[in-house]
This record gives C-alpha cells, sequence and structure tokens, in this order.
C-alpha cells in the first residue's frame, strides 16, 4: 500500500510539473508574442509622429508663404490707391468749376470702390486657397495614421 501511495503522489507531482511547465511555457509564448507587438506598434508610431511633424512643418510652410502672398497683395493694393488718391488731388487742384470737381470726385469714389471689392474677392480667395493647401498635409496625415492604426491588431 505505501508503494501504490508513493506512486500516486509521483503520478500527482509530476502530473503538475507537466501542467505547471505547460502554463509557463505557454505564458512565455504569449508574452513574446505581445512584446513583439507592442515593439511594432512603438516603431509604427514613432514613425506616425515624425510624419505628423512633416506634415504639421509643410502645412506652416504653407500657411507662411501664402500670408506673404497675402501681405504683398494687399501692400501693392495699398500703394496702388494711394497713388489714385495723389492723382485725383492733383487734378482736382487744376479743375475750373464745381461740376468738374464732382464729377471727378464721383469718379474717384466709384473706382475706389470697384477695386475695394475686387481686391477683397482676391484676397478672400487667396485665403481660401491658402487655407486648403495647408490643411492637405495635415488631412492626408489624419487618413494615413486612421488606417494605419485600424489595422492594428492584438494578440488574443
Amino acid at each position: 500500500m505505501k508503494d501504490t501511495i508513493e506512486a500516486t503522489v509521483t503520478a500527482a507531482q509530476d502530473a503538475a510539473t507537466k501542467n505547471v511547465e505547460q502554463a509557463v511555457a505557454y505564458t512565455k509564448e504569449q508574452v513574446e508574442k505581445v512584446s513583439k507587438q507592442v515593439f511594432t506598434a512603438y516603431d509604427e508610431l514613432a514613425g506616425l509622429q515624425k510624419e505628423t511633424v512633416d506634415a504639421v512643418l509643410a502645412s506652416s510652410n504653407i500657411l507662411a508663404k501664402g500670408f506673404e502672398a497675402l501681405s504683398k497683395s494687399v501692400i501693392a493694393f495699398t500703394q496702388s490707391q494711394l497713388e489714385q488718391s495723389v492723382s485725383v488731388a492733383k487734378a482736382a487742384i487744376g479743375v475750373k468749376t464745381l461740376k468738374e470737381l464732382v464729377d471727378l470726385q464721383t469718379e474717384y469714389a466709384r473706382s475706389s470702390f470697384d477695386a475695394l471689392v475686387a481686391e477683397t474677392t482676391k484676397v478672400s480667395e487667396m485665403t481660401v486657397k491658402v487655407a486648403n493647401e495647408a490643411a492637405e498635409p495635415l488631412t492626408a496625415r489624419v487618413n494615413a495614421t486612421v488606417e494605419k492604426l485600424s489595422k492594428v491588431k492584438l494578440a488574443a
């Protein structure tokens, strides 16, 4: 009977040892699998961050160039309006009748208003164009990031 008990205890110990070894091996395998996925995801995230910074820089450059063009346009418009004002003032000095002065002033007001409307339209169009162009790198980056993140699979 002692031999039977010892055999049963030994068999139970062997079975328990085997189960523990299998559990340890399975756990080790799962940890390695998850670790590999975590490191891969980290590498991809680091790449995404670099690409995002590049997109922000590209967008900033587009904005800077756009604002430079807008500033030049506004300065050119202001200069042309100032030159026109000086020209009208000189012409006003040489008028001979009140009607000539009123006609000159009316034409100046009309042309100034038309120029202002045209310049405002131009500036609005430039602003929309710059905003859309500046958004393109960021939009592309967001779309690429969402696409990459949607493909990430975690171990079950």
